[in-house]
């Protein structure tokens, strides 16, 4: 199978925009985008949130979720290295109208994301080390935020690729010298007391938990989504997916122990559970903590701490850029197959990137940001949760149709060359294909009705627990907070696909009347 004669058929006008593409994405910038995909700063605090089980079911997702997942990505990336990724995958497997509204939830998930909990974090990072942002000025700090990204999203990938880079090599310094320095405080100060019983899993911490570390072991297909700007997809997606699932299981885990031994269970919260944290230890340097928990930074206290502070913002809007990188050029991808807007399709000739996607994600990011505000009367708790969930729930809904691709591939296509191919036969494509699928699908159900089967069956705790603390009391203002806008972006998405009616139009005149359509299943 060629690299660009693929079953999956790609038509419409994608053919005119593939030689604008650059070959600049080699193994290791691979294998960086990737741990800078994988470790999300902005999820450690709401981990950590939810006492020492988080570890366990760290443990345990990473076994029944996060090896599986990178098993499937790996073969899938491997087969099919074409542009576009996972609206490839779902394509060939469940035909184009379904391509294209999954690709339209896994696109659109990144601008809420951005928009909503990474802006938050860097916001608030930013004001805990260095200066406060009264009324208007957290707008323009978060506009900055936003835009940044947006610039070096449409960069060339020779230039862009370095961004991730950089963004994986802070995460390591800075995740490594929190660690050290956890070390030195334990010896100076004690740490808090921790018992095995703290860590035993119960049902209402794993309804707790699976949003937020789920969420956080996704993202191995992105790379995927850059496949003929690699240099060698077929070889580099099986390496860089197993070694970065690696590194990012222990940066991932690291902190959140950190956390766990230097602050009191009561006083971590979701958002700002790292920053008080890395504060708290950073007083071996400079600094002291009164008894009410206040930290006060002092003298190279202060300056490491503001340095880690930086590393901090400059992680999550990383963060952002490999997501965008990923989730836009898939988006163009199927635009210019006829799965949308044919104008959102193109690639620009100077910089071969996505330019008309890249800008119109950081215009919905911006609006994103503006109304959470609006809507949350400036709580940054509030604001923080209700972004994350719809951010997680749109972008879970897509994983729904993508993963069981890996089944339906392998049985419509056996022949297709597989460099990599999960083990164990087509049972073992099965149960990595049903697990992660119903993981992802049990995710979206837990996020739009948190606490859902707390205290049924003689399983402990109160449903009401599972909401946001932000949210407490008001679930039904929580869930109408997920709800209406997830039934609308599935309809813009059906929109979408209506816009590029005249492009398959176009297409099947193309290729005659003999022609089977490429919006059937079995195209």
């Amino acid at each position: 199978m060629a690299e660009h004669n693929t079953p999956a058929g790609l038509g419409g006008m994608w053919d005119l925009q593939r030689g604008r593409l650059r070959r600049d994405f080699h193994r290791f910038d691979v294998l960086c985008f990737l741990v800078c995909t994988l470790v999300g700063l902005d999820t450690i605090g709401s981990a950590a949130a939810n006492g020492p089980q988080g570890l366990t079911w760290q443990v345990v997702l990473a076994v029944v979720f996060f090896l599986p997942y990178g098993l499937m990505v790996a073969e899938l990336g491997a087969a099919f290295p074409v542009e576009g990724g996972p609206y490839v995958w779902t394509k060939l497997a469940f035909g184009r109208m379904v391509a294209a509204v999954n690709q339209f939830l896994y696109w659109f998930s990144n601008p809420l994301w951005i928009g909503g909990s990474l802006c938050i974090v860097a916001i608030s990072t930013f004001e805990a080390f260095f200066v406060p942002l009264p009324g208007v000025w957290k707008y323009v700090a978060g506009l900055v935020f936003i835009w940044t990204g947006v610039l070096a999203v449409l960069l060339t990938v020779r230039v862009g690729k370095w961004l991730p880079t950089i963004g994986a090599l802070a995460r390591v310094v800075l995740l490594t010298f929190f660690a050290v320095s956890v070390v030195i405080y334990a010896v100076r100060n004690g740490l808090q007391p921790l018992s095995v019983r703290d860590f035993t899993p119960t049902y209402a911490g794993f309804v707790g938990l699976v949003p937020v570390l789920i969420f956080n072991y996704v993202g191995f297909e992105l790379p995927s989504t850059a496949s003929e700007e690699m240099t060698d997809a077929r070889r580099d997606v099986p390496f860089a997916v197993l070694r970065s699932g690696l590194a990012a299981f222990l940066l991932y885990g690291g902190p959140i122990v950190g956390i766990l031994l230097v602050l009191p269970g009561k006083a971590i919260g979701s958002l700002s559970g790292f920053i008080d944290a890395v504060k708290a230890v950073f007083t071996v340097y400079g600094g002291s903590v009164s008894a009410d928990g206040t930290v006060t930074l002092s003298g190279w206290g202060q300056v490491l701490a503001s340095i880690a502070a930086a590393g901090l913002i400059l992680g999550v809007l990383t963060s952002g850029i490999t997501w965008a990188m990923g989730g836009d050029r898939a988006q163009a991808v199927a635009c210019a197959d006829g799965a949308g807007p044919a104008w959102f399709g193109q690639i620009s000739p100077r910089f071969g990137t996505p330019v008309r996607v890249n800008v119109f994600s950081g215009l919905l990011a911006s609006v994103v940001m503006v109304v959470a505000f609006v809507f949350s009367d400036g709580s940054a708790e509030k604001y923080f949760a209700a972004g994350l969930g719809l951010a997680i729930s749109t972008n879970f809904i897509s994983y729904v149709f993508t993963f069981p691709a890996l089944a339906v591939l392998r049985r419509k296509l056996p022949d297709v060359p597989r460099p990599y191919r999960v083990p164990g036969g087509r049972t073992g494509v099965r149960i990595v294909a049903g697990v992660t699928t119903a993981m992802v699908l049990y995710t979206v159900i837990v996020l739009i009705w948190p606490g859902f089967g707390v205290g049924w069956f003689g399983t402990e705790g109160d449903p009401a627990a599972s909401l946001p603390k932000s949210f407490s009391g008001e679930r039904w203002s929580y869930t109408l907070s997920q709800v209406v806008p997830l039934v609308a972006i599935v309809a813009l998405g059906f929109a979408a696909y209506a816009a590029g009616a005249p492009t398959r139009r176009t297409e099947r005149e193309s290729l005659g009347a003999a022609v089977p359509s490429a919006d059937q299943p079995n195209s």
